[in-house]
């Protein structure tokens, strides 16, 4: 353990003399300050370790210095010993009341203060380590409430989701495998009356009012149209069902190959209500600059999770950046997500920007802590990116990074190796 650093700060040169040289021959590191500005000074460049302060002394007293070093967040966590003549309980009771650690009286024994030194010197070193200790100790305690939280909503959404997919996947593949059947039974019934028609070319008067009634030649043209649509229909919740079961994969367990448009497309297909015009803003835009993507080995579900995080992060900003404009002066600006992806030395990269009103400097500095959010109470809970950051960086080994200019919109720049990483 290296030797603590000792500051004496008295006005009385025999007292800095026999303290620096006992202290010295005990292996402390001295520095010495004649008065209480002195004193001040060297603490701003050389942080002492502990402070010997005398109390009696010209221009600024001990009592003072003590409370202007305890009042500064630097400096306050030095312990500080005083040294005086005035032994008084009222003097006594000052100091400690200031912040000091301990009196010692003058004329003193340099037996007593290198025994007082040693003790208030473990003391800090106690301290300093269990405050070490409680901080490590928050950290673990805050990672391990995240990975709860994260895991708990992944299996949550992973359940819901996937039983929803399923309960819709029965019916509609029930609906989309009978479309081509009804098509064929149509047009047979359709040759059928054709038939009819030419075999008995006067059917007698109510059939001719019947035809005309549900307008045979409009039935002809329309039918055809709408099982298209039907069929369309389909295709489309069944595209809803895909995207449902690819975002809620569960992976939790092991990685997988995964190609990470697949995941950008399921999350933008579960936003699609969210980006739809309201009476708020126009639709919001959404320019997709896909590269060749190779698959990757990572948990898919997850990497989802934290596309949804951004994109739905995103949206909330534009939705922010249109409040108290008016329609003509929204219009005029297109709201916009751009997503582009790339591979970049080794490394896949997605990049997620917003139009949006942009971050300050002291905002983005935050974007990523523990329980920060910029929403009102009850709308956000702070671990959104915060889960974000340690999928992408602890599960995935990549890094996320955020890119924001105040009035100009919000780029979150995500890259993983391609390589096969593991925790």
């Amino acid at each position: 353990m290296n030797s603590p650093f000792i500051l004496i700060v008295d006005d009385n040169p025999s007292n800095l003399s026999v303290l620096s040289s006992a202290l010295k021959s005990a292996g402390y590191k001295i520095r010495m300050a004649v008065d209480g500005e002195d004193a001040l000074a060297q603490v701003e460049y050389s942080h002492p370790e502990l402070i010997l302060l005398d109390i009696e002394m010209p221009n600024m007293d001990g009592f003072e210095t003590c409370r202007r070093l305890k009042a500064n967040s630097a400096t306050e966590g030095i312990p500080v010993i005083f040294m005086t003549a005035l032994a008084d309980t009222d003097h006594k009771v000052k100091g400690l009341s200031l912040g000091a650690v301990d009196y010692i009286t003058k004329p003193f024994e340099q037996a007593e203060v290198l025994a007082r030194m040693k003790i208030h010197w473990r003391l800090k070193r106690l301290t300093d380590t269990l405050e070490q200790q409680v901080v490590e100790r928050t950290q673990a305690l805050q990672q391990a409430q995240v990975q709860m939280v994260q895991q708990e909503k992944l299996s949550a959404l992973g359940q819901l989701v996937a039983g929803v997919a399923h309960e819709i996947n029965n019916p509609l593949s029930c609906i989309i495998g009978n479309i081509n059947a009804v098509q064929d039974y149509t047009n047979d019934l359709l040759r059928v009356i054709d038939l009819y028609h030419e075999t008995f070319s006067q059917p007698g008067g109510k059939i001719e009012d019947e035809l005309e009634a549900i307008d045979l030649e409009y039935l002809r043209e329309d039918l055809p149209k709408l099982i298209k649509a039907m069929k369309q229909g389909g295709d489309r919740i069944q595209s809803i069902s895909q995207s449902l079961r690819n975002f809620s994969r569960a992976d939790n367990d092991a990685k997988h190959k995964f190609n990470l448009h697949d995941g950008i497309d399921s999350t933008l297909m579960i936003l699609h209500h969210r980006l739809k015009a309201n009476n708020r803003r126009p639709a919001i835009e959404v320019i997709s600059e896909y590269s060749n993507l190779p698959e990757i080995e990572c948990f898919p579900s997850q990497l989802n999770q934290v596309f949804m995080n951004i994109l739905a992060n995103a949206i909330d900003a534009l939705d922010e950046s249109n409040t108290g404009r008016s329609l003509k002066e929204i219009e005029a600006d297109t709201n916009k997500i751009t997503i582009k992806t790339s591979v970049e030395n080794n490394n896949v990269k997605i990049s997620i920007a917003d139009n949006g009103q942009g971050m300050s400097e002291e905002l983005k500095s935050k974007i990523f802590d523990y329980l920060f959010t910029t929403k009102a109470v009850g709308k956000g809970t702070g671990l959104g990116l915060s889960i974000a950051h340690q999928i992408v960086s602890e599960k995935h080994g990549g890094t996320i990074k955020v890119n924001s200019v105040l009035g100009e919109g919000t780029e979150f720049v995500i890259s993983i190796p391609i390589i096969k990483w593991r925790e």
